[in-house]
């Protein structure tokens, strides 16, 4: 047995053990609020079980293991339906972009450990409702103000904000040059006076985002995670993270062997479906995509590691798994006739074909929309020229809202 499968063994053995407290039959019935309570505890104790930060630094709190250990164990904890989504973003972009750009290097690692064991949440506070995939035509500013600075605006689509503790924020603190140059990355309490946090209901049932207003919110100097005005390429490294570690190459569905098992029980022409051509090549792309895919994702995690910068083919699993998962429900839908229309709003998109297809276009919207993730794929990995944009070298206060 290799060392890998070693591992592997022992994270199924551990998460087996972890499935009566907080599994998905355990989780059944419960409000979110329990929910959350719940969640919090198994972020707990996958922290005192060195489950945690599998790839991230011993120093913060990690176990400083690598991406492979990271993905084995992710690939064995989705089977069970732990609660783990609460903290998704919060471990995902905003606490390792606090590691990387962070000075006070004590409060980091304050935030990092109680992040790792789930008593605080962080949320990203980057789209606004004029701005969502162009990141730099948002309008939120901070004005200086005595020591700190004030910062007034609103940001929408930002997801567990009415949960977050601390969130990541980029705002314009220069409005006098172009859109990119003006803007400054900051972290700031999602308690302090000012901030305003109110739940949007999904197609789905579910009210994950939210809309996020800031009415004379002040924050210290010390807040400021990039320098003044050089805030774009902090967002960069975020959004760079989120095309790798926001996803997985199921799109965020149910699983590839949900299908297989739908199309061995659905008859087709008095035939089990899994018999059908057309069903089994299906299968077959989505299996080959999928594992292209994550073999995409595997060389990104080792370039970081190594201390490189993976290139855009991230945007390639966002656009390609969710649109995917989407085509794939849609099929699963088809092949059960009248019983796929029937919807519970308690399903879990992850599981329930129904649900799954019914909250995907909200999952080719976040994280960078289709549109824009194809005109990375143009220009950055097929060297195509950029489109026309007018508002180039443009000062953003002379720009026509």
């Amino acid at each position: 047995m290799s060392d890998l499968e070693a591992y592997r063994a022992r994270a199924a053995t551990w998460l087996e053990s972890m499935v009566p407290a907080f599994g998905k039959a355990a989780r059944k019935g419960l409000s979110e609020a329990d929910d959350l309570a719940l969640a919090r505890r198994y972020q707990a104790a996958k922290f005192e079980a060195g489950y945690a930060g599998i790839n991230w630094p011993v120093e913060y709190g990690g176990q400083g293991l690598g991406h492979l250990e990271k993905v084995t164990f992710d690939s064995e904890e989705m089977k069970h339906g732990f609660p783990n989504a609460y903290f998704g973003i919060s471990l995902g972009m905003p606490v390792p972009i606090l590691m990387q750009f962070g000075e006070d290097k004590a409060f980091v690692k304050e935030r990092v450990l109680k992040a790792l064991r789930g008593e605080e949440i962080w949320c990203q506070l980057f789209s606004e409702p004029a701005g969502g995939s162009d990141l730099a035509g948002l309008r939120t500013k901070a004005e200086p103000d005595g020591n700190g600075w004030k910062i007034n605006g609103q940001k929408v689509w930002t997801s567990w904000a009415q949960y977050s503790d601390y969130g990541v924020i980029v705002v314009r603190t220069d409005p006098n040059v172009p859109k990119h140059k003006g803007l400054t990355y900051f972290w700031v309490d999602m308690k302090a006076p000012g901030v305003t946090v109110r739940p949007i209901r999904l197609a789905g049932g579910d009210s994950h985002v939210n809309e996020v207003f800031f009415d004379d919110v002040k924050v210290d100097d010390d807040h400021r995670m990039s320098p003044v005005g050089g805030g774009f390429a902090v967002a960069m490294a975020t959004l760079m993270i989120e095309r790798y570690v926001a996803t997985d190459s199921g799109g965020f569905g149910p699983h590839l062997d949900l299908f297989v098992a739908l199309a061995w029980d659905i008859n087709l022409n008095g035939k089990p479906a899994i018999d059908d051509g057309r069903i089994r090549q299906q299968i077959a792309r989505n299996y080959a995509m999928r594992n292209g895919l994550n073999s995409i994702t595997a060389r990104a995690m080792a370039m970081m590691q190594a201390g490189m910068v993976p290139g855009p083919e991230g945007s390639l699993n966002k656009l390609v798994s969710v649109r995917s998962r989407q085509k794939l429900s849609e099929l699963a839908i088809d092949l059960q006739g009248n019983n796929g229309f029937a919807f519970d709003d308690h399903a879990s998109q992850k599981e329930d074909w129904t649900s799954s297809w019914i909250n995907a276009p909200t999952g080719r919207i976040a994280g960078g929309a289709d549109e824009m993730l194809l005109n990375t794929i143009a220009e950055k990995i097929l060297g195509l020229p950029q489109d026309h944009r007018p508002d180039k070298g443009v000062p953003f206060n002379q720009i026509p809202a």
